[in-house]
């Protein structure tokens, strides 16, 4: 294997030293990307997800070689996920969810599918379909599962060899019922009870289902946000969450100041203390963020994410609220864990210095004691590394990497960070334009209020001054992310969008990537940026802070400046259009927010933002929608109709206005598409319609 990768990293090298030329788009978008990376608790396996031109398919290793093998046979951009993975811990057996939890039907199929839970066995291949639902969790014995569907949990056994396919008409029998939404839920140790959140609105509780007593108990119910139950490795003992409550016509916003506590309860007579609440309010961010935002450790230790110091860290703490300590210090963000087997090891993934001022915009291994001490740092250079993930009791990590110059797949590496070896992809497609790429440059400018502001631009090979070249911004969604020096690990969305930039380059754009306040990555001062969103868009001012230093470069035209983007991209793209069209020319806007008062009415209780009846007018004003009468340049619209993160209608609203306005509006429309877009083809046709765009209204 190591031959094989040495000749591999060879290859690239000597063609990275080829002049460069244009390539398709093509050629960049339809290269493997790993994602969903897990292993058994108790056997050196792993397995993945690979995502190949709209092909979703399961890879799994296993010792001692780890040569990488394909477990399914898909062979179509049908749209549906394929997702869920759970190893039994001996990691004999595999099961997944294939299809869209949300329901979606990107092919306007008429049969409608939905999702269904498989088994493969993984030394036979034999494959079992076994039930529609999702959110699979195997019990502490592999005998069974735990899943939910329609909002109920249900309950199957494990075919053995002789198993065969469940009836999809065969009616189930829910676990249990109860009221609320039942989320969370996870199985006691001794597999004999399950906790989970039942969330009721205003509130939530924690409860646990005695399987064989077939009862209900309720820890400590009060009149708060009761969430993410963990049990003690013995079972007596439930970690979880409080947050407060909500009074009257109040709502959750993700720019509230919201103190988030810790508390233990016992299982035996369902009473439960607080044990750690910090000085500081820190929202509820740290707790909505992560995977696992709160599991159990060795030596009655309760690991947790928190924000209260200014960073999204990990910390540790005894089970009576003694000796926190810090297990990720520094200014910096942790993402992505793990435990080890043993429950001594934090592994886990963050943007802390290890040993380059780059470091900010990529992404590391690191581990330390749960008890405490200083992080060990595994991985460091110009990759990027998430979702370490510890294999068995073999003393090895399999993590997710990638880079500038090729997608995000599958390594492994020994514990202590030494010997790091790719294992998948075993090599990319022979046209795939590794040499033709660039390494995107770190840059650090300042907005109008003195903030500094984060990019990575991406400046063709050729680029000199006095090109007079078109240029243009890229402005990631959410707000909460960040985009990086490098293949993004968040998904297809993020790592066909860097991909995007380097085409764009490659054509000969200079492109910025603008890692905006309100997003991840730079700490919770930024991340709650003052005024941000429908509270007045101070965001915006580093648009514009971008648009200035792009004018600044000598290779740039500074009258031909576009600008794209997705979700909150799509909403500053058309801010920009709508208040400066002087120095933006021209436009594409995926799938954005036009009009936060409309977002606040009717996308939920306050659009998830705490827009009310008093923030109306200031978030009326705060959108593109207040600012037409500005707009003159050029906009492409794509929208997908069955969005359930944006509404449709805000562009359809937003269409129709600047049409009255003879204002130049284009749009795509991908009938039964979602947010982020699930079918291959329709990535290819927004991006293919984006250049052709740009093309005509900034290069020509």
């Amino acid at each position: 294997m190591k031959n094989k990768l040495a000749m591999i990293l060879l290859g690239i090298q000597l063609a990275l030293l080829a002049p460069a030329h244009a390539f398709e788009l093509d050629e960049i978008l339809d290269a493997p990307y790993a994602s969903q990376l897990v292993s058994a608790s108790n056997a050196e396996t792993i397995a993945w997800v690979s995502y190949e031109k709209g092909v979703r398919n399961i890879w799994v290793a296993q010792a001692p070689d780890f040569e990488p093998r394909v477990v399914t046979n898909y062979q179509a951009d049908d749209g549906q996920r394929v997702g869920g993975l759970q190893l039994t811990s001996d990691g004999s057996i595999l099961l997944y969810e294939k299809g869209n939890t949300e329901k979606a039907n990107p092919t306007s199929d008429p049969q409608h599918p939905v999702v269904r839970i498989h088994m493969i066995e993984l030394e036979s291949g034999r494959t079992v379909d076994l039930a529609a639902g999702s959110g699979v969790q195997i019990a502490p014995d592999d005998s069974s599962f735990v899943y939910s569907n329609d909002g109920n949990i249900y309950r199957l056994e494990i075919p053995g060899e002789t198993g065969e396919t469940n009836d999809e008409d065969a009616p189930a029998e829910p676990l249990f019922k109860s009221r609320g939404n039942l989320q969370s839920y996870s199985w006691s140790p001794d597999g004999n009870e399950i906790a989970f959140t039942s969330s009721r609105g205003d509130h939530s509780f924690i409860g646990i289902y005695d399987i064989e007593a077939q009862s209900i108990r309720w820890l400590s119910p009060g009149v708060d946000f009761d969430t993410h139950p963990a049990w003690s490795p013995d079972g007596s003992q439930i970690a979880f969450f409080r947050t407060a409550g909500l009074k009257k016509d109040e709502m959750r916003s993700l720019v509230e100041d919201r103190k988030v506590a810790l508390w233990v309860g016992n299982v035996d007579d369902l009473t439960a203390e607080k044990i750690w609440e910090p000085e500081r309010n820190n929202g509820f961010f740290a707790q909505m963020y992560p995977d696992n935002a709160l599991t159990w450790a060795a030596n009655n230790r309760i690991v947790f994410y928190s924000e209260h110091e200014g960073w999204v860290h990990i910390y540790a703490i005894d089970e009576n609220g003694e000796k926190l300590a810090d297990l990720t210090p520094g200014a910096c963000e942790a993402e992505q864990s793990a435990l080890s087997l043993d429950g001594e090891t934090l592994y886990f993934s963050s943007n802390c210095d290890a040993g380059s001022a780059q470091d900010i915009d990529l992404r590391h291994l690191w581990k330390n004691d749960t008890r405490g001490g200083t992080p060990e740092n595994l991985t460091s250079g110009r990759s990027i590394e998430t979702d370490p993930v510890p294999v068995g009791n073999g003393g090895q990590v399999a993590f997710r990497e990638a880079g500038a110059r090729y997608p995000t797949g599958i390594s492994l590496m020994q514990s202590n960070g030494r010997n790091p070896t790719k294992i998948f992809p075993g090599s990319l497609p022979n046209h795939y334009p590794a040499r033709e790429m660039v390494e995107p440059q770190q840059v650090v400018f300042q907005s109008a209020d003195g903030l500094n502001i984060h990019g990575q631009l991406f400046l063709p090979e050729n680029a000199k001054a006095g090109d007079e070249r078109p240029a243009l911004i890229f402005m990631h969604g959410g707000p909460i992310r960040q985009m990086l020096l490098g293949y993004h690990y968040r998904g297809e969305y993020y790592a066909f969008a860097y991909a995007m930039n380097q085409y764009l380059a490659n054509q000969g754009y200079v492109v910025l990537s603008v890692n905006f306040r309100a997003g991840i990555g730079y700490g919770r001062d930024f991340r709650m940026a003052e005024n941000q969103g429908p509270r007045g868009s101070s965001e915006y001012r580093d648009i514009i802070a971008a648009g200035k230093y792009l004018q600044s470069l000598p290779s740039v035209d500074a009258s031909k400046i576009g600008l794209w983007g997705g979700s909150y991209g799509g909403l500053l793209t058309a801010m920009g259009l709508a208040r400066d069209s002087d120095m933006f020319a021209a436009g594409v806007d995926l799938h954005g927010v036009h009009d936060w008062s409309w977002r606040g009415r009717d996308f939920g209780n306050g659009g998830y933002w705490g827009i009310d009846e008093s923030l109306y007018e200031l978030a009326h004003k705060s959108s593109p929608v207040a600012d037409l009468t500005y707009w003159s340049s050029p906009v492409l619209f794509i929208h997908g109709d069955d969005d359930r993160n944006v509404m449709f209608g805000q562009t359809v609203d937003l269409v129709q206005r600047l049409r009255e306005r003879n204002v130049h509006t284009e749009v795509l429309v991908f009938p039964d598409e979602v947010h982020s877009f699930l079918l291959y083809k329709n990535w290819m046709r927004t991006y293919k319609a984006t250049v052709e765009f740009f093309d005509r209204f900034l290069r020509n």
